[in-house]
């Protein structure tokens, strides 16, 4: 059985997952792709918000007549992806 994920890894995993799909996703689509339930998904959102690591963008669509929201990874984000990277293949040179 695998372990869990640190707090840290699932961060990862949610920065991870809105890069891969070009920098923005939809929030049911970070969801699924991070496995992670609605309600952790949204704690850990405003989290990553607070610390500006993303941003959630609202568009509102006349055509629809409804909003559809995205987020967003920021700068600060891409930089914390690049550390946890480093910090990982440091951990792992020494098989820690």
């Amino acid at each position: 059985m695998a372990a869990r994920r640190s707090r840290l890894e699932l961060i990862y995993d949610i920065l991870f997952s809105i890069q891969n799909k070009g920098g923005q996703i939809k929030p049911t689509h970070l969801m699924y792709k991070s496995n992670l339930s609605h309600k952790l998904l949204n704690q850990y959102l405003e989290e990553l918000l607070s610390k500006e690591l993303v941003v959630v963008e609202e568009e509102f669509s006349k055509k629809k007549q409804k909003s559809t929201r995205t987020v967003v990874i920021t700068e600060k984000g891409l930089g914390f992806l690049a550390e946890f990277r480093r910090m990982r293949e440091f951990t792992d040179a020494f098989g820690l």
